[in-house]
């Protein structure tokens, strides 16, 4: 960190009164946060997640920070698109957040959801809130919400101007994994601006025993630049960046991804005044994408593969305030618009008698606008017991444009020609009115135990795939479905969204003296009215089905649980501690009597840490049940449990750290659950069986701070 005396300049300090949320099941009653951040050490590079601070990780892909949340869990997809998982609920069901940007997966195979645009190295804070979540943290969602939010602006305590940031480089030695990535900041007292960058690339990675996973490569460039204004209780932050995914390798899909450019400008205003707070955001953001087959599924030439395009356009904005209404009482208004246009459309292959000699129009101006208001009351009755409730409104309004096939008259495309005909016949402008209603309260009913609980009704229309992807033919539907499954999926005009009822208990024992120790147990049941599964209408040369979305009624229920300790605390040994988590989510179809694709099997994480001077260090423990519960109508694999041993530690000396791990020390062979089938095996050798998961890896991170 460096400061350059310039003319001294009066300018009053900022005081910024953020709201930090609560990371449990009740998030209304906050403590206040300094959101703008000043002069921040060199040898400080944290990332929060759920209220806790972490170091940078290894991992590319952003979801890899929720490993320790309650309920949560990931799919696999590429290198850095994994898709999240609440409490069962996954990808569309979630509200997903980044820097208040709201996006929709603009691919059929959803292989660039919300969190592979942001690399974790420019991540401040991140939270998963499963399940009950309050209306102002976003609708159209039935699972919970994810929130990830960039570094803040950073600004001098005095005229001098201050030249800060860092840049990090590291390998990870299953895949040749390798990344770098860094950030400077030149700055004043009300004026900032902030380069961040950074770049990720891997080979094919091998499973446990040294089996090769095909189509697990990937190529990742980010960068943006922030800038940001204060004056006295106002801030002002413009970022303007962009990324580049040249190629991205899906091992449960038919496709892979063959180019991604995201282009992105997010606004960002907040301010205190005596009434209260006001947030406001505005952002825009433009999405090029292309699938083909890379060349371990049989390349992307101009005679090989089947090339695949996808251009859509997000626009919208959001505003909150809080407005007090005294010392106990306090009052939330808000009000956001989420444009979502695509185009997806499928170019002809040369020389190809199945796909041409025309373009296929999948969604031809397809358009998904949601507008929602919200309203929320949080009360502290006396100083141990709070509530919140709150009444949210989206209307969501679908349309596009007519379709058609790669030929009306051949032989090849006759199912296809014959539903693009009925496709363009029917009505399909539609119009949902949505309503969410939130009730929670928060106990303190002793110094060392805290009781949350309430419930909500969360609702979720469908994505303009789940109701305008028309192809009938067995090609064009197995490009459709995010679900890693195989099976090939249909669209459907009659679907009503989805309406989760939840109710959920939070019972938090803790330490009354310090945080020595602490023991969370949340349960939860959530009964899901006109829940977007599927019906069979046909199958695939390959023994998979031809399934089409359909309105059912389900249900899911588990336990999600999380313990820390303090184990010793000297100046001979440093700091110990231990921390575990264990999740179990059931879910079941009342129309088929199958599991709910999806639900991650019990599991748990075990930590043991310990700290000491400039030196910690870390083992983990993974431990996974055999997946026994399984959705018999997508033909979801079953998969043995098993158990990952992990360690790691970090060094800090001056402006340098140097982070190491192991990955499944033991380099043991296992079966994601999440997985869905390796397709990239499949399409290469024959083989049709769930995906592996990372072998031993050897990781080195080191990062120089100034």
């Amino acid at each position: 960190m460096f400061f350059l005396n310039v003319r001294r300049v009066s300018r009053p300090g900022l005081l910024l009164c953020g709201c930090a949320l609560v990371f449990s099941l009740n998030p209304a009653f906050a403590d206040n946060t300094d959101n703008a951040q000043t002069q921040k050490s060199p040898s400080t590079e944290f990332i929060t997640v759920n209220g806790v601070r972490h170091t940078t990780t290894t991992d590319p892909d952003v979801t890899s920070l929720f490993k320790r949340s309650l309920g949560f869990s990931a799919y696999s997809a590429g290198g850095v698109s994994a898709l999240p998982v609440l409490n069962g609920m996954a990808d569309d069901r979630v509200a997903t957040f980044v820097d208040g940007m709201r996006m929709q997966a603009a691919c059929p195979n959803h292989m660039n959801p919300a969190m592979s645009y942001i690399d974790p190295d420019m991540v401040s804070s991140a939270v998963a809130i499963a399940g009950i979540t309050s209306v102002s943290q976003g609708g159209d969602s039935t699972g919970g919400t994810i929130e990830v939010n960039r570094k803040d602006p950073i600004f001098s305590k005095s005229s001098k101007i201050l030249v800060t940031g860092h840049a990090k480089g590291e390998y990870r030695s299953n895949g040749g994994g390798s990344g770098a990535s860094g950030s400077v900041t030149v700055a004043n007292n009300w004026l900032s601006v902030r380069y961040t960058g950074s770049y990720s690339h891997a080979s094919d990675y091998h499973a446990g025993g040294g089996q090769r996973v095909l189509s697990t490569n990937y190529l990742s460039f980010n960068h943006a630049v922030t800038l940001g204004v204060r004056k006295e209780n106002h801030l002002l932050a413009l970022t303007v960046g962009q990324q580049d995914i040249p190629y991205e390798g899906f091992p449960n899909q038919y496709m892979d991804m063959t180019n991604n450019r995201s282009t992105f400008v997010n606004g960002k205003y907040t301010g205190d005044f005596n009434w209260g707070t006001l947030e406001a955001r505005g952002f825009w953001q433009r999405v090029d994408h292309a699938m083909n087959m890379l060349s371990d599924k049989g390349g992307h030439t101009a005679t090989t593969g089947m090339p695949m395009n996808t251009d859509t356009r997000t626009a919208g904005y959001s505003i909150k305030a809080t407005i007090l209404l005294g010392p106990r009482h306090a009052l939330g208004i808000g009000s956001s618009f989420d444009h979502n246009g695509l185009n997806d459309w499928w170019p002809p292959l040369l020389n190809s008698m199945m796909m041409g000699p025309d373009t296929f129009h999948n969604v031809n101006n397809g358009h998904r606008d949601r507008l929602g208001h919200y309203i929320e009351w949080k009360a502290q009755w006396t100083p141990r017991f709070s509530t919140e409730l709150g009444v949210r409104n989206d209307l969501v309004l679908m349309n596009t444009g007519p379709v058609a096939p790669y030929s009306w008259t051949s032989m090849m495309s006759m199912a296809d020609a014959a539903a693009a005909k009925a496709f363009n016949a029917a009505s399909r402008g539609r119009t949902d009115t949505n309503f969410d209603v939130t009730a929670t309260g928060r106990w303190q009913a002793l110094d060392s135990l805290t009781i949350e609980g309430g419930y909500a009704r969360k609702t979720r229309s469908p994505n303009l795939y789940e109701r305008y992807a028309w192809g009938r033919g067995a090609m064009a539907t197995t490009m459709i479905g995010w679900f890693g499954d195989g099976n090939g999926y249909v669209g459907n005009l009659n679907l009503t969204p989805e309406i989760a009822n939840t109710v959920s208990t939070t019972v938090t024992l803790h330490d009354p003296h310090g945080h020595g120790w602490e023991i969370k147990v949340q349960p939860y049941y959530t009964y899901t009215h006109h829940y977007i599964n599927v019906v069979k209408i046909g199958a695939l040369s390959n023994g998979l089905s031809m399934l089409q979305f359909a309105n059912h009624n389900a249900q899911s229920y588990g336990i999600n649980s999380s313990m820390f300790a303090r184990l010793w605390n000297s100046q001979t040994y440093g700091q110990g501690e231990i921390q575990a988590n264990l999740n179990w989510v059931r879910g079941q179809d009342f129309v088929s009597h199958a599991g709910l694709y999806h639900q991650m099997p019990t599991n748990g994480l075990i930590t043991l840490r310990e700290t000491f001077q400039n030196w910690s260090g870390h083992v983990d423990v993974t431990l996974v049940k055999s997946k026994e519960s399984v959705d018999r109508l997508r033909q979801e694999p079953r998969t043995p449990g098993y158990a990952l041993l992990g360690l790691g530690g970090s060094y800090h000396w001056r402006y340098f750290t140097l982070d190491g791990s192991i990955d499944n020390v033991l380099d043991q062979k296992y079966y994601l659950p999440l997985g869905g089938m390796s397709l990239g095996d499949y399409q290469s050798t024959g083989y049709l069986g769930p995906l592996l998961g990372l072998g031993r890896s050897f990781n080195l991170s080191l990062t120089a701070s100034f």
